[in-house]
């Protein structure tokens, strides 16, 4: 395990973004270190007056609910919030350091600056750009408005942003299935699952799912999300409704009971026609966004079978056993066969080639949907997203 001194902690606390190259180790204050079981260390410290608490877990798989359960169990109720890694557009919060995955909570203070606290639940947008919304009005306290940038609040204020509409155009995406506690669409590829920022122009799922009533985390740019799809990828995506349904829908993600098909173009003739691909899965270190085989890696396991063939590409059906981040991207690239399209693993793609689309698309997802009334209402469905045209022109 982890053997993280004051040196390490203020590294870590530099790579999130909250300390800079001024701050010295002597700024970390009351580091102790708790292990609450063999997978787990949690470092608690104060730096610069505020608490905040690292968090070394192997088995969090950047799942939220799973480290906020993790440090309730061992320091009862908190009032925080999770940081997002600000240097990485795939990872929502885990931070690569010394091989390993680390997660970074702060304690929310009583009382702290208006623009302090917007950071806090904004951690996206600049400290300079929020000063610009307060001083522009945009900025509510307890539906009053605040221009004042300085101003304190505290964790029982009620702090609205009123964001600008954004201008870029809204999409109808396919819906295959709605109900009061779920949504579940056909992605085009192309579309984001989710903005880094909130100011973003780009319309994403997250918009999508805002405008058919979630009201999940609908105070962010994820609103309604649960989990995501590639930018380049197209296909089966749900949503949630409503915080109870969210819940419901993540545990079964993070415990790996949901069931996922894709479908890939891939390069070249795989033999043998049907395998399990079986090689751990790590962080790249040089270039932190992308993942390599590794056998220092997290297990990973992919079984694909082809389904057609052409005189160039193949046409195969893949079902992830694990979840990792670009597994089927990693994955075909690591056996030499890489999904056609992939910009960042296919380091032999042609000129057209990188004017296509990334040929992956998530034809089903089975999973429980939250019940309408009793637990005893769950259903157990399968979700389909039909293989686009595009795929079938390609392989024949």
């Amino acid at each position: 395990m982890a053997k993280f001194n004051s040196s390490d902690i203020l590294k870590i606390l530099r790579k999130f973004k909250i300390a800079s190259d001024n701050h010295v180790p002597r700024n970390i204050e009351e580091l102790k270190k708790n292990m609450p079981d063999e997978f787990s260390e949690i470092f608690s410290f104060k730096f610069l007056g505020d608490k905040f608490f690292v968090i070394n877990d192997g088995t969090a798989e950047d799942n939220e609910f799973y480290i906020l359960d993790l440090l309730r169990q061992n320091y009862g109720e908190l009032e925080g919030k999770i940081i997002e890694n600000p240097q990485d557009d795939f990872a929502s919060f885990a931070m690569p350091f010394e091989g390993k995955d680390i997660y970074l909570f702060r304690v929310i203070p009583s009382k702290l600056r208006l623009d302090v606290a917007l950071k806090e639940k904004y951690p996206e947008l600049s400290r300079a750009s929020i000063q610009k919304y307060i001083k522009n009005g945009f900025v509510k306290i307890n539906n009053n408005p605040a221009d004042k940038p300085r101003i304190l609040v505290s964790r029982e204020d009620k702090i609205s942003l009123d964001i600008p509409e954004k201008s870029s155009k809204q999409v109808n995406f396919p819906i295959i299935f709605e109900d009061e506690n779920v949504i579940v669409i056909n992605k085009p590829q192309g579309v984001l699952t989710h903005s880094k920022g909130v100011l973003n122009d780009e319309f994403t799922v997250a918009d999508f799912f805002k405008m058919h009533g979630s009201n999940f985390a609908n105070n962010t740019n994820r609103t309604g999300i649960v989990h995501r799809l590639d930018r380049e990828t197209s296909g089966v995506i749900i949503g949630a409704k409503n915080e109870s349904s969210a819940k419901k829908l993540q545990k079964q993600f993070s415990e790996r009971t949901t069931k996922k098909t894709y479908f890939a173009i891939v390069k070249g003739f795989l033999n043998p026609k049907k395998a399990l691909i079986n090689l751990p899965i790590a962080r790249n270190n040089s270039a932190p966004s992308t993942f390599i085989v590794s056998p220092k890696g997290k297990p990973a396991q992919t079984k694909y079978e082809v389904i057609s063939e052409n005189n160039r590409y193949s046409l195969v059906k893949l079902t992830p056993k694990t979840g990792r981040t670009h597994q089927l991207r990693v994955h075909m690239n690591y056996i030499g066969h890489p999904i056609l399209g992939d910009k960042v693993y296919d380091k032999n793609i042609t000129k057209d080639e990188s004017n296509k689309r990334m040929f992956l698309h998530a034809e089903s997802l089975e999973i429980t949907i939250p019940p309408k009334t009793s637990e005893k209402d769950s259903q157990r469905k399968i979700f389909r997203a039909t293989l686009p045209k595009e795929f079938k022109d390609k392989i024949q």
